[in-house]
């Protein structure tokens, strides 16, 4: 499927003459290794969203509590549309009214390690195992390091799809989980949420 496709329900939740978001009007992927971005996201209820180049898209799960550094923690991840890769990018305030309405900015970003087997450990395309449900990768980003899964699942009949998020490896009873949204800073201009949000007003 063409991107011009995958991103037919992105554009059509936005009014580009109104949101500084990109439209995906720039071509082809970015370097050899596909990327990877966090971005906080004060809308209606802060969360983070998880976006993975996946081709020439960036496949999007919002995470309420954020990523977590402690295998421990079960991260809930709900999908939403594909975005262009350009969003990796962006950092602002989407105006009050349109789709997703409210301040974001890019906690972190980085490329990522397809590291997908089937079960005899030969390689599968990574867009082939997120359709079976679940992937495996290594993050290499400025503050997620390590190799995580995403998982799906189904709570029931009437139920949404939703994933999991799990940084993969040993339990430690000393892991730091994910700072707090509202004093994080931005990967791209070190400005919290609250500095980008009153630049968004000047």
């Amino acid at each position: 499927m063409a991107a011009e496709d995958r991103l037919r329900t992105y554009r059509g939740k936005r009014d580009f003459e109104r949101t500084r978001e990109p439209s995906g009007q720039e071509p082809g992927a970015r370097g050899d290794e596909p990327h990877f971005v966090v971005q906080i996201h004060d809308a209606r209820r802060m969360h983070f969203d998880f976006r993975l180049q996946v081709e020439d898209v960036l496949k999007s799960w919002s995470i309420p509590k954020g990523p977590s550094t402690d295998p421990g923690d079960k991260r809930l991840a709900v999908p939403t549309e594909d975005h262009p890769l350009e969003y990796e990018d962006f950092e602002g305030v989407i105006p009050k009214g349109e789709y997703g309405g409210g301040t974001v900015i890019v906690w972190d970003r980085g490329t990522y390690e397809p590291l997908s087997h089937d079960r005899r450990g030969r390689p599968v395309e990574f867009a082939e195992s997120l359709e079976g449900g679940h992937a495996t990768f290594r993050l290499r980003g400025t503050k997620l390091h390590g190799e995580y899964a995403l998982t799906r699942f189904r709570g029931g009949a009437d139920e949404e799809e939703a994933w999991l998020l799990v940084r993969k490896g040993p339990a430690r009873s000393d892991g730091h989980g994910t700072p707090d949204p509202r004093r994080a800073r931005s990967v791209r201009t070190g400005r919290t949420l609250a500095q980008v949000a009153a630049d968004g007003e000047k």
